[in-house]
């Protein structure tokens, strides 16, 4: 049975075969490379691997008579090697021209819901570079908390590297 979410404005849905070109067009513009990791072929498989593992991952977002695909909106699984391993992080990766608009809180609101709620979660978190402030904006908007304690050094990237440093926020169930 497939999944999906749906807010005032948006539905997140499962993959689609459809969606791989313009899933990588979306990748290749140099402003999605700023701050997260390369979307490409691998990080495709990965997200469908997820999917077959656990049954929900990240969705693709639609905006409904408009668009149907200006990113990805869900919750993935922590690797093993990240120190705030094992668990499950929101995250969005939303082209160019949505950003600013709301779209990535409404659709990340609707993931944590879903994973508080149908999946029964205990706490999901949030990790970005500092230098990205429209995410964690995004994340305190979403009532996230971070403790600067806990923010990591990507054990992928060497000292230096842009993508390096890693803050973290989190969210524990709310309350019923």
């Amino acid at each position: 049975m497939a999944i999906s979410l749906r807010t005032p404005r948006l539905l997140l849905r499962e993959w689609r075969d459809t969606d791989d070109t313009p899933f990588l067009a979306m990748s290749a513009e140099p402003a999605m490379s700023e701050h997260l990791p390369a979307g490409d072929e691998a990080w495709m498989a990965r997200a469908r691997a997820q999917w077959a593992k656990h049954g929900f991952g990240q969705f693709v977002v639609e905006l409904p008579g408009e668009a149907p695909l200006i990113g990805v909106i869900g919750l993935v699984e922590i690797p093993a090697e990240y120190p705030c391993a094992p668990g499950f992080h929101v995250t969005w990766r939303l082209a160019r021209p949505y950003w600013g608009k709301g779209y990535a809180l409404e659709g990340a609101r609707a993931t944590l819901d879903d994973g508080f709620g149908r999946l029964g979660l205990g706490e999901i978190v949030a990790i970005t570079v500092p230098a990205n402030w429209r995410s964690w904006g995004v994340m305190e908007q979403l009532g996230m908390t971070r403790d600067p304690a806990d923010d990591f050094d990507h054990p992928r990237y060497q000292a230096g590297h842009p993508l390096r440093r890693h803050l973290l926020y989190g969210m524990r169930r709310w309350a019923p």
